[in-house]
């Protein structure tokens, strides 16, 4: 560009960021209120959550979890914290060594945890290891609403439903009625303790028919955990514990924990337990038509402090909630013509709050958050990209910090795998659990995408202060993360250059370990990351890694062949071969969820992506999988074809009414496509390094109307 075309570029640069900043502020408050959700039936898929990022509570359509058995199936009536796991003891002996497998990649031989089906021994030791420690489903909390014959409502006596969820201020307002007496509820979750409050205000208090329950479920230890195992009561133990005219202590005992609720209302009522095992009712007092009740949750034993009461913990949540929206970025789509863009306003503002809600704690989320278990209910480190860049990109780095920390936590077991495997540094696990312990795995030894996250994370929290306290803090996390990924890729004589694998599955992880070398977005990934670990040398002062800079150096090329990039190099019939054509299509995260490298050629992804749009078996991939391909698009310059991504008409890519990102009957939701609608809304909205004026990734056509503040740039 010459320096007149620079000069005309600046100025309309500089004209552009006056506009915005001169412009009204976006009136937050009426953007998020205009999506407010209202259920109006019964419906397995549209229950609704309050949380604070580490505690999450989930009710029905009478805004508590009346009807857990009926929503189990859906989007399940779940109670979960980060601090409520179980480990069960160990009867046999089991050693994690015995999940170890022995493999030879490269001429280096290492242990990998793996599953297997024979020996029965080594099956069951990798069972062991991935289901003993597992996140459990703290309690059903919900109302036992009695007819006039005296027999228990089911879901079919609930009529008249009107419940909304004002996500502004986290209030859950629930009315319905049961043989035409109203019942209103209101329902809020504490956002510094982890605390449920209720109100209820019905004639049917007065009549005795309506009671609270308190139930504790067994867990299932399997995959998932839908809180409405009532069996194996001998297995568990519950009691009252302390109890007065106003509250009560109830302890639940399981073989790794014991914890308690402690519970507070307002007047006088009873508390009782029923012929039916780990089974409580709470009988308000006659004489009035409203009850009040809290409910904390507690891995200690709770002293006598009192505990908030309701408008104290409606107050709470309604404060810090709006505090929550004042922070940070916000975005407005009113004006907008394309039809889309209404409905991308709204999985933006319900995929804010779930995330909030749902991923904001001290390590990294499940897919499920804390709703219901998936893979027993442990975090998945390469899905942590997905949960949690977004909170830096739209101006709330504490959250992306408070999980970051963790890895401060994890390292010694990082730092054993891979040595034991035979490299230096720290390679990050992958499926694992709150201590960092890892979950044994056919496919997850072998995957790698998630090593460079934390050197991805650390540099956004850099990027958003330029303190150097943000350098000496995350330093050493950066460091070790780079020794294990110059230590990793292999070199090649005959073809000087260091080929990374064999011995890898790649996020699209339809390939074998055993045969993958060189796949292009890990690649792309790779060279980013340790050039970034060198800046962040060059900015402490310290010289550059030799070793690092001879893998930059000489680390292969993006493999290339008939024009487009290869999924893998090992597979020249990346997109001939219709069993290559399924599950991620992660070559298109070469240029998307990183920067163009100078490996890349914009030309060649133009043709990939082109290719990958029209073969991909696109009913075969997952929710992030859109944003990813919208991200891609963006930095080709095709804005209004990262729009058509983001509204790919694929099961997939379904955002139910209460914002959840459903998959099938099995994972229904999955809280990484909202971390991805949320990245790729922040990139579209604030830019990536090298790009000018506000909402520069949003399409020019006219019919797209967009106001935002407060976005950083992506890298």
């Amino acid at each position: 560009m010459n320096l007149g075309k620079l000069i005309i570029s600046s100025a309309l640069y500089v004209i552009a960021v006056l506009a915005q900043t001169n412009a009204q502020p976006i009136n937050r408050q009426e953007v998020i209120q205009r999506h407010t959700i209202l259920n109006t039936r019964i419906d397995s898929l549209e229950s609704l959550s309050v949380g604070n990022g580490k505690f999450a509570f989930t009710v029905d359509a009478t805004g508590l979890q009346t009807f857990p058995e009926r929503y189990a199936k859906g989007v399940s009536l779940g109670t979960q914290s980060e601090w409520g796991w179980n480990r069960l003891k160990d009867t046999i002996g089991y050693k994690f060594e015995e999940t170890f497998k022995e493999f030879t990649f490269n001429g280096k031989r290492g242990s990998y945890s793996m599953q297997a089906s024979e020996p029965l021994r080594k099956r069951k030791a990798a069972d062991w290891f991935r289901k003993s420690v597992h996140r459990i489903q703290l309690g059903n909390l919900g109302f036992d609403i009695y007819k006039k014959d005296g027999t228990l409502i089911t879901p079919s006596d609930v009529k008249n439903i009107h419940q909304t969820l004002n996500m502004w201020t986290g209030e859950i307002t629930s009315h319905f009625t049961v043989e035409d007496i109203p019942v209103d509820v209101v329902t809020v979750g504490h956002q510094e303790l982890d605390l449920v409050a209720v109100k209820v205000k019905t004639l049917l208090l007065q009549e005795g028919r309506l009671k609270i329950r308190v139930r504790y479920p067994y867990p299932t230890m399997e995959f998932l955990d839908e809180g409405v195992n009532y069996k194996s009561n001998e297995k568990h133990f519950s009691s009252v514990g302390t109890q007065s005219e106003t509250g009560a202590v109830l302890t639940h005992q399981l073989e790794g924990i014991t914890y308690f609720n402690k519970l507070k209302w307002n007047g006088k009522a009873s508390l009782a337990q029923t012929s039916t095992l780990h089974y409580f009712q709470i009988s308000p007092d006659k004489g009035s038509d409203s009850f009040e009740l809290n409910c904390l949750f507690s891995q200690q034993l709770p002293g006598n402090a009192d505990l908030p009461d309701f408008a104290e913990s409606r107050n709470n949540s309604s404060n810090l909630l709006k505090s929550f929206w004042m922070s940070g970025a916000a975005i407005d789509f009113a004006g907008s013509t394309d039809p889309r863009a209404k409905e991308l306003e709204r999985r933006v503002v319900t995929s804010q709050y779930l995330t909030k809600i749902q991923c904001a704690g001290s390590f990294p989320p499940q897919e499920t958050g804390l709703t219901f278990n998936s893979w027993f209910g442990k975090p998945h480190l390469e899905m942590y990209w997905w949960h949690a860049v977004h909170f830096a990109l739209w101006g709330r780095s504490e959250y992306l910090q408070k999980s970051l920390d963790w890895y401060f936590k994890v390292e010694d077991g990082a730092k054993q795998i891979a040595a034991r495997q035979g490299f230096k540094g720290a390679r990050w696990q992958k499926m694992t659990d709150h201590e960092g312990l890892e979950s044994p795995s056919s496919v997850g030894a072998f995957i790698l995408w998630q090593q460079p996250h934390p050197i991805y994370m650390a540099e956004l929290l850099y990027r958003d202060s330029l303190n150097k306290d943000v350098l000496e803090k995350y330093k050493h996390i950066v460091f070790q993360t780079a020794e294990f990924m110059a230590s990793f890729p292999a070199y090649d004589s005959i073809k000087h250059r260091y080929n990374l694998g064999k011995g890898l599955i790649p996020a699209q992880e339809v390939f074998k370990a055993s045969d993958t070398y060189n796949p292009t977005y890990e690649l792309a990934y790779w060279d980013w990351a340790l050039r970034v670990a060198q800046k962040w040398r060059e900015r402490l002062g310290m010289p550059r890694n030799a070793e690092w800079d001879k893998v930059i150096k000489s680390l292969a090329p993006l493999p290339v062949s008939k024009g487009v990039y290869l999924s893998t190099e090992n597979n020249l019939d990346s997109f001939t071969n219709k069993e290559w054509l399924r599950d991620h299509p992660s070559v298109l995260g070469a240029l998307g969820m990183v920067p163009a490298s100078p490996k890349l050629s914009n030309a060649i992804m133009q043709r990939t992506f082109d290719t990958v749009w029209k073969v991909w078996q696109w009913d075969d991939t997952w929710g992030w999988d859109f944003p990813m391909a919208a991200m891609t698009a963006a930095r080709l310059g095709n804005s209004e074809k990262a729009i058509d991504a983001l509204f790919m008409n694929i099961k997939t890519n379904t955002y139910l009414k209460n914002g959840h990102n459903y998959q099938d009957g099995r994972l229904r939701i999955y809280l990484p496509g909202n971390g991805g609608v949320l990245t790729t809304v922040a990139m579209l909205a604030g830019g990536w390094d090298g790009t000018l004026g506000p909402n520069p990734g949003f399409p020019k056509n006219g019919k797209w109307k967009v106001k935002s503040e407060g976005f950083k740039k992506m890298p």
